[in-house]
């Protein structure tokens, strides 16, 4: 080897890397926040509280530090907030999972979906995801060596089409990934749309990926209905679900997967070298908070009164309101108030305005453009009535 080839006049270059994720750049949350920063807007586009969680969790946190949990804790997480995990889904769902063999606490839900899928996705296989998606999803895919294969939810309504899902499964096909509360647009999955999943998936050996990471919010009486809750999907199901969503508390990245024993040890072979276990006396922390089940049960009503004034205030613009079922995310079709782009259209809204959302396209592999925004609702009352102040001018 030539020994002048990586150097340049005898300095030293750092050699060429072929990327592992070549098509991937800034996401548009961190681009949408820096805008936001600069012309000093509002922020709704990036989906994490402003406000602060309950203090009593807090101090757990610190009460399991003054206890000595500062050391690592087991790989699978500690077992009391396994057992209380197991708990809340056998009283909310109807199905028991062992605390032992079937629950792992995760670095927060992002790494659950990427562990779950480096676990069971092999060079060249199919994973379907229904578009709009959480962004993590094809990216994950991508590094496990498999192939995405999208399928789009009906535009305007973004429920699920089952004929277009049914013919997208292959001999290849080796997961589905489905999200309800869906991100980005609201939509909750009904009992028969689950269903459905479970009749078509019945024949085949497809596995299921559910983020559940929103089940705490459905509004209007609705439900969430878990894939724990139909024996022929729990049966092939990864679900996974974050305590940061739950108790507003996204920058503590903890969350867990829930699966049968063999799924869950195939999980568990990726996870003990992903991250090998997560924060001890937050841990312990969240299992001791679990024992009030009020904060969950309650925090649909919660951020209900946040999405009845948002929408309030949005109804007296020219925005067209979609459905907004559950998350804490509200879409608005954009047709009546301008002819831009999506993109352009939140750079202006941002700039011109002083709010900031987030373009649907931004969720979509193509960038297909319906003209719909999606702001998110989940900050202090202050935060959204200035927002819609200035949104007010629309």
């Amino acid at each position: 080897m030539n020994s002048e080839s990586n150097s340049i006049a005898g300095k030293p270059v750092t050699p060429a890397l072929a990327s592992r994720l070549p098509n991937v750049g800034t996401t548009i949350f961190t681009v949408m926040s820096a805008l936001a920063t600069q012309h000093q807007a509002v922020n709704l586009g990036q989906g994490f509280p402003d406000f602060a969680c309950d203090p009593e969790l807090v101090n757990e946190v610190t009460r399991a530090m003054q206890a000595g949990h500062n050391q690592y804790p087991p790989m699978t997480g500690v077992p009391v907030l396994r057992a209380a995990i197991a708990t809340k889904m056998e009283a909310l769902y109807a199905r028991h999972y062992n605390a032992d063999a079937e629950i792992t606490v995760t670095a927060g839900a992002t790494q659950g979906i990427l562990t779950t899928i480096l676990a069971i996705v092999h060079p060249g296989d199919e994973v379907i995801v229904l578009e709009p998606c959480y962004d993590s999803y094809v990216p994950n895919i991508e590094l496990a060596g498999g192939v995405a294969v999208r399928v789009p939810l009906v535009p305007g309504s973004f429920r699920p089409d089952f004929g277009k899902i049914a013919a997208a499964i292959t001999a290849k096909t080796r997961a589905i990934i489905i999200n309800s509360p869906h991100n980005p647009s609201g939509m909750v999955w009904s009992d028969a749309d689950m269903r459905s999943l479970q009749d078509i998936l019945a024949p085949t050996n497809v596995l299921l990926i559910s983020d559940e990471v929103y089940e705490h919010m459905v509004f209007d009486g609705g439900k969430h209905h878990s894939a724990a809750c139909y024996p022929g999907l729990a049966a092939r199901a990864f679900i996974i679900s974050s305590f940061g969503k739950t108790y507003h508390v996204t920058g503590w990245k903890v969350g867990f997967v829930a699966a049968p024993a063999s799924l869950s040890a195939e999980f568990r072979k990726v996870h003990q070298f992903n991250v090998f276990t997560v924060n001890t006396p937050v841990q312990y922390a969240l299992a001791a908070y679990m024992a009030n089940p009020a904060p969950y049960l309650e925090l649909s009503d919660f951020y209900q009164r946040k999405r009845d004034l948002f929408r309030a205030g949005l109804a007296r613009t020219k925005f067209r309101l979609l459905p907004g079922e559950g998350t804490y995310f509200q879409c608005v079709d954009i047709s009546a108030v301008s002819e831009l782009s999506e993109s352009d259209f939140c750079q202006w809204l941002t700039r011109e305005i002083g709010v900031a959302a987030i373009p649907l396209s931004a969720f979509y592999g193509n960038g297909f453009d319906q003209r719909v925004v999606r702001f998110c609702f989940a900050k202090r009352y202050e935060t959204l009535n200035a927002a819609l102040e200035r949104l007010a001018k629309l």
